[in-house]
């Protein structure tokens, strides 16, 4: 089990990732293919070609953070929401997990929860009270 800031943004990249890459080519695959910026704190899910191999790539405090999972037997799935011309797809949080799990997202149903609404710069703060 994940446990991710409500800030943290997960970005699924949609193309297979050599994942002989490390810190320093996976941050480069960031900067040039999915035009974000590695040093945000947000999360980064990369696949090999074969599927059966995934890495997370997430900046924490102090330095890059890497975590690398190979199935044994399997391949993950892409999320749903995957199109042809995206280079990333933003995923949930709960999405990844599931994804980690072997999931189908397609075949999950979730239940409605409440949400707090997010905050944007736009909005104006509501006073409390």
């Amino acid at each position: 089990m994940m446990f991710l800031p409500r800030a943290v943004r997960v970005y699924f990249a949609t193309g297979a990732v050599n994942l002989r890459k490390s810190f320093d080519g996976l941050s480069n695959e960031v900067r040039g293919v999915l035009a974000r910026d590695p040093l945000s704190g947000h999360v980064f899910v990369f696949l090999n070609k074969r599927r059966n191999q995934v890495k997370l790539l997430a900046w924490t405090r102090g330095g890059f953070t890497i975590v690398h999972k190979r199935l044994e037997r399997g391949t993950f799935c892409f999320p749903a929401q995957v199109t042809g011309e995206a280079t990333s797809v933003p995923i949930d949080a709960h999405e990844l997990t599931m994804l980690l799990e072997g999931i189908e997202l397609g075949e999950a149903r979730t239940k409605a929860r409440w949400e707090p609404p997010r905050y944007t710069a736009t909005q104006p703060a509501t006073p409390v009270g």
